[in-house]
């Protein structure tokens, strides 16, 4: 004979907790700006283990890919890292023309660091398009796809920030030169003739400490949280 399972009362009430919750974060607005997200992610974040705090990225990152901007992909990294925190619901490009194109039209984009392909240095020409995420967004590695909207990034209090340059000088000689002015620099991917760099903290596209960075060709292109 088959033995009805019998349902846990105590698990049954947690788990009808988190599925209220999760409706009545979808039923609020929106966080306004990516900056305001971030910080408020690490004020939810505090106190929690590694695992406690993947599983709340999950939930959060699909409730941001149902209230945020349309999602658009391109690269396997890009659709692995987006699919793990913001579920399946992007759509994938086939090349990262078409990603920029869907930025330029309102969605977002999470692109590939390939060396194949430096999308990232057209940024330096499109100042309404930047960078404002990268995953992972740990301190831990580097990142392997970058985040682009139509916003600007603002400062989070723990930030790093994007910066390109076509100077062929060597990145060791290139960071040292940085560093001369005040700016701690590590060479994250080259391609194209452009090399791209992280800056740590958040630098802005003014600041007198590049004004004689190497390159003739040089700009910051966005900034990202880090968690």
């Amino acid at each position: 004979m088959l033995t009805e399972p019998q349902t846990d009362a105590a698990l049954l009430a947690l788990d009808r907790a988190v599925a209220e919750a999760v409706r009545d974060r979808l039923a609020a607005p929106a966080h306004a700006h990516p900056d305001a997200q971030a910080i408020t992610l690490r004020q939810t974040l505090a106190g929690l283990t590694a695992a406690q705090s993947a599983t709340v990225r999950a939930v959060l990152g699909r409730i941001d890919a149902a209230q945020g901007l349309p999602l658009v992909v391109w690269g396997p990294s890009a659709q692995v890292l987006a699919a793990d925190r913001f579920g399946l619901s992007a759509r994938v490009a086939a090349e990262p023309d078409q990603a920029l194109a869907a930025v330029r039209s309102g969605s977002r984009a999470m692109l590939d660091l390939t060396p194949a392909k430096a999308w990232w240095g057209r940024l330096l020409a499109e100042p309404a398009l930047r960078i404002v995420g990268a995953l992972p967004d740990d301190r831990h590695g580097m990142p392997r796809a970058l985040m682009v909207q139509q916003t600007p990034p603002g400062p989070t209090g723990d930030d790093r920030t994007f910066w390109v340059t076509d100077s062929a000088a060597p990145d060791a000689r290139i960071v040292e030169t940085l560093s001369a002015s005040g700016l701690a620099a590590t060479p994250l991917i080259a391609a194209g003739g452009l090399k791209l760099f992280i800056l740590a903290g958040y630098v802005q596209a003014e600041d007198v400490r590049l004004i004689d960075a190497p390159g003739t060709l040089n700009g910051i292109i966005g900034a990202a949280p880090l968690f």
